[in-house]
């Protein structure tokens, strides 16, 4: 139990909370502000990073994922800088990974080879869409002649680069995600986020939604053909659905996701960032100050810009079971028993199993093809209640 977390890795999470501009379906904590000093910003961060020294010491580190917000628009230097102090903390992994998100502009693009000079060399891109139209619509302040130029450009200086595209928008058939899709396959890229759009309260989305305002959502039932073609077209491409919105040829799988998926720990540092660390055999859930501000003065204050929550068993095994049965290889039946005191419901898992939502063979319990279209569902069932 006290090391369990090393079934899932050790990786560090650092959110850049500023944007241009907000997307109208974006619940992330991302901000647009005027002016940004990132030499504050980046004493921040190295404070925080030295009192995690403090916290984890001597732990092997496998991946360092740049999340926002849009970190893309963070200095090089400062990007440097902070590499520099995690080389000096922790020992890292022969093939650790070092991710940073990023929008397909003009500005950004511009700053990739610097990015790779000091130790990144994965990157995710934000593309969305591969048509300007749809683009509007989504908020998007790139031109797909721009992403797919960006997207040129980070091949040539990154060993791994993936980028998101969002389905099931307004007005799309099945027809145009076929076009598009192929047309993101063909561009060849090792790995892509396919996510289906959804429409979350507090968002600029979400009021339209509300108001009756965003018309032409396609139909559950060709959201879900689109879903099923995503599978079809990104399998015959070698492109395999590692994770219910993630597919990737051999070993470019996200090593940083999978730290997540795998129920390791990671230290999460900046506004609004969640981390999961175990400390002398307890896990805890950390979590930040959202505002960027009140986060950035508190860390400058000395005083703790984090609250830290311990994590009983059975919520542990809760977490396990809801992040291990979105990726394809699933999750490890003694592993779960071990975090919770006791076995996944035998009934439950013999009903799931009739049904075809579920295969289990040994211990390894994983969610089938069919499981997959109700994943929250089968979730929800395997789930103790409390």
């Amino acid at each position: 139990m006290s090391e369990d977390w090393q079934q899932g890795g050790f990786g560090l999470y650092l959110h850049w909370p500023f944007c241009q501009a907000k997307c109208p379906y974006c619940d992330f904590n991302s901000h647009v502000a005027r002016e940004i000093d990132q030499s504050r910003w980046l004493r921040a961060y190295l404070a925080e990073l030295d009192r995690y020294a403090e916290d984890v010491p001597n732990r092997v580190l496998n991946a360092i994922y740049f999340g926002g917000g849009t970190p893309s628009l963070m200095d090089p230097d400062v990007v440097h800088a902070i590499l520099d102090r995690v080389r000096e903390i922790w020992p890292q992994a022969n093939d650790l990974e070092v991710t940073l998100e990023a929008n397909p502009g003009s500005v950004e693009a511009g700053r990739f080879q610097a990015y790779a000079q000091a130790g990144v060399n994965r990157v995710s891109m934000g593309i969305q869409a591969l048509n300007n139209h749809d683009l509007r619509r989504l908020g998007r302040i790139h031109t797909v002649e721009e992403a797919r130029a960006a997207f040129d450009i980070g091949r040539t200086h990154f060993d791994r680069i993936s980028f998101d595209l969002i389905y099931a928008r307004q007005d799309q058939t099945l027809d145009d995600w076929r076009t598009e899709l192929t047309g993101a396959l063909s561009m060849a890229a090792d790995h892509l986020s396919l996510y289906q759009l959804t429409i979350e309260q507090g968002t600029a989305f979400g009021d339209r939604y509300n108001h009756g305002l965003l018309r032409g959502l396609p139909e559950d039932d060709i959201a879900a053909d689109m879903y099923d073609l995503t599978q079809d077209l990104c399998g015959s491409a070698g492109l395999q659905a590692y994770e219910v919105s993630n597919h990737a040829k051999t070993s470019a799988e996200s090593r940083h996701n999978l730290i997540y998926w795998r129920y390791g720990d990671y230290v999460g540092i900046g506004p609004g960032a969640h981390g999961r660390i175990t400390l002398k055999g307890q896990r805890y859930a950390t979590e930040t100050e959202l505002a960027p501000g009140k986060w950035l003065h508190a860390v400058e204050a000395g005083t703790s810009a984090e609250t830290r929550g311990a994590l009983a068993g059975l919520d542990q095994a809760g977490e396990y079971l809801m992040m291990g049965l979105r990726i394809s290889e699933g999750i490890n039946a003694d592993r779960y028993q071990a975090l919770a005191g006791q076995p996944l419901n035998g009934e439950k898992l013999r009903y799931l199993i009739d049904i075809g939502m579920v295969d289990a063979t040994g211990q390894n319990v994983r969610v089938t093809d069919a499981g997959r279209m109700v994943l929250n569902a089968v979730i929800k069932e395997l789930l103790v209640d409390e």
